[in-house]
Order: C-alpha cells, then sequence, then structure tokens
C-alpha cells in the first residue's frame, strides 16, 4: 500500500509518496495548485534498451549456414557470462558476420537469402536487432610470404559486390527495423578495407603501401551502392574516419576535412548517414591505423591523430560509433585509472563487442572497477530528475508539461525513436497518445528540458488519467512491442508488459 509523509514547506505542500519502498517527492508548483511537480529516484542497474549496449558475436557461414533462432536471441537479453570473460552482460544487440565465402565469383543463391531472412525474422521475435557485416572471407591466409597473412586474401571483385548489394537490397529494406546499423563490409579480410585483393592492399609488407584515388573511386562506389541500399533512417558505419572524409570531400580531403555538425545531423544526407566501427578501439595510439591518412596519387600513408581524433571527438556526437578492443599494447590508457572512460566518452561509443577481446582488455575493466560503470553507459541512458504536470485539464484545451531528463550515457539514440506522453483511463484503461516535439537524438549527454503543451480531444471522457511516457520504435514491426522501447533509468517507472515508463501523476479531464 502506497503510505502518504505530509510535510509543510513555505508555501508549498510537499508530499513523499514512497512506491515500493522508493520515495517520489510531489508538491504543488509555483504555489499553483492546479500544477503538481515530482522528482524521480535514478537506478544504477542494468538492464536492456535497444540498440545499445555490449553485443553478442554471431557468424553464418555460406557453405554451412546455422540460422539464428529467436530463443537464442531471446536469452542474449538475460545476462550471460560471456566465454572467456570475467564478467556477464546484457544484450539487445547481436554482430552477424554474413560470410559468402561460395559466392565470391557468383550471385548469392535463393537458398542462402532465404537463411538470411530466418535471422532477421528471429530478430524480431527474439527482441534484439543486428549489427550485420557482409563479407567475403575471415581467414588470415598464412602462406610463404613471411608475413602473418598473406594474398591472396580471398574477398570479391567490385562487379560481384555491387551485385551482391543489388540483391541484399531488398532484405535492407523490408527488415531495417532490426537492423541497428550496418557495417560497410564486403572489402578486405574480415570486411575491414584492408587486406583486399581487388580494392587497394595498402599493407606495407605485401601491398603498394597505400590507396591510390582509383581505390578511393571503387571503394566509394561500393559505399554509394550501400547508402542507396538501405532506407534513408539508416547509417552506415566505415571502418577508418578517412574513408568518410574522401568519400564526402573528395580523393585528396584532408585529415582536418570538417566533421559533421548539428544543423546537418539526422538529415538523411549522406554525411549524416555515415559512421564508424572501430575494431581496434583503446588497441594503441592510433588504434592501429584507424586513425590513419591512407594517401592518394599524390601522398603516402601515415598516422594523424592530431586531426582524426578531433575529426572523430565531433562527428560521432552525431552518428554512430562502436566496434571491439583488439589488443593490450596501449596499456596502461586502456584501464580503468587510464584512459578507458574517457575514450568511451569523448568517441561516444554506443555499443562494444562483448567477446573479443577479452582475455587482453575487457578483463581488466572487472578488475580495475569500471566495467560495471562501462556497461551502464555505454549508449544512452536517460534518467527522469523531475517533471511537473497540471492536475486537471478541460477537454478541447491544453495540458502543461515539463520533464527533466539527464542522459549519463556516452551517447544519444542513434536511429529514430518517438516520444509519447500517454493518458491512461483509470476506469477502463484506455489509453491516449500525445506525440511529443521532442526528438532523442538531440538528448546528447547532459541535462534536457522538455516543455510543451498537448491539446486534449474536445470528445475526451471525463475521468481521471495515469501519466505515462512511452519512447517506442516508431516502425511499424515493432511500436507495439515492449522490447524495442526505451526504459528510463529510474527506480519504479518500468512497466514491462507495455514498455510504458509510469510517472505517478493523475490528472483529469473535465
Amino acid at each position: 500500500m502506497n503510505q502518504f509523509h505530509i510535510l509543510t514547506r513555505s508555501l508549498s505542500i510537499l508530499y513523499l509518496l514512497t512506491i515500493n519502498g522508493i520515495f517520489i517527492s510531489v508538491f504543488s508548483a509555483n504555489n499553483d495548485i492546479n500544477k503538481s511537480a515530482y522528482s524521480y529516484t535514478e537506478s544504477m542497474v542494468d538492464f536492456p534498451n535497444p540498440e545499445r549496449g555490449f553485443y553478442r558475436y554471431s557468424i553464418a557461414i555460406s557453405d554451412n549456414y546455422i540460422t539464428l533462432t529467436p530463443e537464442e536471441l531471446r536469452s542474449f537479453r538475460e545476462e550471460n557470462v560471456v566465454p572467456g570473460a570475467d564478467y556477464g552482460v546484457i544484450s539487445t544487440l547481436v554482430f552477424r558476420y554474413f560470410v559468402m565465402s561460395c559466392f565470391i565469383g557468383e550471385e548469392l543463391s535463393q537458398a542462402y537469402l532465404d537463411s538470411i531472412r530466418v535471422d532477421f525474422k528471429a530478430a524480431r521475435l527474439g527482441g534484439v536487432k543486428l549489427i550485420p557485416r557482409f563479407v567475403y572471407t575471415t581467414t588470415a591466409n598464412r602462406g610463404d610470404c613471411g608475413s602473418w597473412i598473406c594474398p591472396p586474401y580471398g574477398d570479391a571483385p567490385k562487379e560481384i559486390v555491387l551485385r551482391h548489394i543489388e540483391q541484399l537490397k531488398p532484405f535492407f529494406q523490408e527488415y531495417s527495423d532490426v537492423i541497428a546499423v550496418l557495417q560497410k563490409g564486403f572489402i578486405g579480410t574480415w570486411g575491414e578495407q584492408y587486406y583486399t585483393d581487388y580494392f587497394g592492399d595498402a599493407s606495407t609488407y605485401n601491398g603498394q603501401g597505400k590507396l591510390y584515388n582509383k581505390n578511393w573511386s571503387d571503394r566509394n562506389v561500393v559505399l554509394t551502392a550501400l547508402l542507396d541500399a538501405l532506407p534513408e533512417s539508416r547509417m552506415i558505419q566505415v571502418r577508418y574516419p578517412q574513408q568518410k572524409q574522401r568519400f564526402l570531400f573528395g580523393y585528396e580531403a584532408p585529415t582536418n576535412s570538417p566533421a559533421l555538425d548539428e544543423s546537418e545531423a539526422y538529415s538523411g544526407s549522406n554525411a549524416s548517414r555515415i559512421g564508424l566501427y572501430n575494431d581496434c578501439f583503446l588497441s594503441s595510439y592510433s588504434d592501429v591505423g584507424t586513425y590513419s591518412d591512407y594517401g592518394n596519387d599524390l601522398t603516402e600513408l601515415r598516422i594523424d591523430t592530431t586531426n582524426l581524433k578531433p575529426y572523430l571527438a565531433k562527428d560521432s556526437k552525431y552518428t554512430v560509433t562502436g566496434g571491439e578492443t583488439c589488443r593490450d599494447n596501449w596499456s596502461p590508457f586502456n584501464k580503468c585509472d587510464g584512459r578507458a572512460v574517457h575514450e568511451f566518452e569523448r568517441m561516444h561509443f554506443s555499443y562494444l563487442n562483448a567477446h573479443y577481446n577479452n582475455t587482453a582488455v575487457n578483463n581488466h575493466w572487472v578488475s580495475g572497477g569500471c566495467m560495471d560503470e562501462i556497461k551502464r553507459r555505454l549508449g544512452y541512458r536517460f534518467v527522469l530528475r523531475n517533471a511537473q504536470f497540471d492536475n486537471s485539464v478541460i477537454a478541447g484545451e491544453f495540458l502543461n508539461l515539463s520533464m527533466e531528463i539527464d542522459n549519463v550515457g556516452f551517447a544519444a539514440p542513434f536511429n529514430p525513436r518517438s516520444v509519447e506522453l500517454l493518458m491512461r483511463s483509470v476506469d477502463d484503461g484506455t489509453v491516449y497518445s500525445f506525440q511529443l516535439m521532442a526528438d532523442p537524438r538531440f538528448w546528447f549527454a547532459g541535462t534536457h528540458q522538455i516543455q510543451e503543451r498537448l491539446l486534449i480531444p474536445d470528445d475526451m471522457p471525463s475521468g481521471s488519467y495515469e501519466i505515462l511516457l512511452s519512447l517506442p520504435d516508431p516502425a511499424e514491426p515493432l511500436k507495439n512491442n515492449p522490447d524495442f522501447s526505451i526504459r528510463l533509468a529510474n527506480e519504479n517507472l518500468w512497466e514491462a508488459e507495455t514498455g510504458f515508463n509510469k510517472l505517478y501523476h493523475l490528472c483529469h479531464v473535465n
């Protein structure tokens, strides 16, 4: 049973409402008896939220394709200890390698495409989203070249790549709701755009040691095809910041080319749709070539952290960044008492591989004491601090509301997201939804004030209504599925069966 403790403070009446042991303060706002204001308690619990956090790894090889199942994917939403890790993770993201080794010289088969469809459907039913990367090889050929990896590397020529993207386009369009972000892939071993037989081998031991204008042209053609294949609402990640610069500004674009700014963010332009996957995060000062200038016809390959790190720090505020750690060479800077959390913040990381590299880097965050913070803060984490609502409203007139929300995560959401105020009838449970103007993609780290006036329908029945906040996925297949709604990081607000956040205010409609 709820308990009320009434105190008098100046001219305002303060209630300490105890709900399941959690105190929520309630007081008349600005001495206005028609307004109530609330403050809410932050939760420090890790819980599943869409499109953020540690992802689970999976791989589908074309000649032995094992499809995903909804049951397996749903199990990732509960805390699981990852093999080789000293920690457990709750995951709503699943990285999926699609290895097309059987199709290097031919079209994708219908059987292969059917298997991909099974995976996408399983994601919908399993309550997760996929991070797909389509590649032709994940094997480092040893050979006798004297290096740890030797050509031929095993990827496909541009004509085949473009044909495969054309075949995959209908799937990208139909199942974009469960594609969190598409990684560029296709080029090179592991799809990392480096060790490639057809797009310019920039390696210094066996390759040409840089990229030429023709290589940039071919790579840009592939990126153009992928941007066209995905709906405008979805982003594509490239492996190196300079790939975005050379795509947008030409083959001779300098490393100090301008980053995306807020005026163009989420506009649907190419610049607003290209993010980054860093597969050697916190592994060296340059993250093993992530922050490199790969040259052109006139210049040579060189590391340039001076320009490329600040570039990504600015650009990633409005695009999606994620990846994995790969080695411990940058110790102690990649430790809790080094730069780890700072780099997550600076580069606005939304997700990280839960599996790699556990033994070299990730496990150290457990022993160092910052793993719990990293798990909570990857991506967004919204804390409702306080809110104020009218106590009553006349049908056909405006309901006033204000809320203060803190994003204590490393990044904002990167895909479209609805914000709805709900009024649920105490009498019969009917829910009335009001779309707010707020866009959570602009709820960057820090505090955000929301003030709106909502027009109550003329025919809304008289009675008392619960006030709730909902942040559903706007995609039609997912919008009524609570697995894909955002949960606020507050105590006792989440309604798991509906995906609504209860605000514990009753408003009477006259």
